[in-house]
């Protein structure tokens, strides 16, 4: 089992919205960069955990737990172009962008801040507190997932 972080923008899709989902499961969609795209289709397996992680609003940070249900698959909002996500270049004989189901697992009580995280020696290398790091999914280790989950109450 693998460990992940998982970045959205609460005013586009929040754990709340996931909460509210048909078995608390959905599909997590929308990703254009290579690396994660790699971490996708290479990395993620059915059982792997994440983090669920609100950025860009008024407090960042963690939210809660999520599991994959499903491993990647062609995101066919690429090849729509009535969609924010839409890649005129994306082919669905050879897809470029793919995408994962993952089903809520918890929410937290409180948020695990993004200035918490930053304020733990511990977390010094995990790659979401990296200096340019931009990318909205990244991994997470063992230790660093259970330090967190201490956190945030167990």
């Amino acid at each position: 089992m693998k460990y992940w972080l998982m970045k959205s923008e609460p005013d586009v899709y929040s754990i709340d919205h996931l909460a509210v989902e048909p078995n608390q499961t959905d599909y997590w969609d929308g990703i254009r960069n290579y690396q994660v795209r790699n971490f996708f289709r290479d990395e993620f397996s059915v059982g792997d955990l994440a983090f669920f992680y609100h950025s860009r609003c008024k407090v960042p940070g963690i939210v809660g737990t999520i599991e994959v249900v499903r491993e990647a698959y062609p995101d066919p909002t690429a090849f729509d172009p009535t969609e924010k996500y839409y890649d005129s270049k994306s082919d669905p004989d050879n897809p470029r962008w793919l995408m994962v189901d993952v089903k809520l697992i918890r929410k937290f009580p409180k948020i695990v801040s993004l200035s918490e995280l930053r304020a733990e020696p511990a977390l010094s290398q995990m790659r979401v507190l990296q200096r340019g790091n931009r990318l909205s999914v990244t991994p997470v280790s063992k230790m660093e997932w259970e330090f967190i989950h201490d956190m945030a109450g167990g």
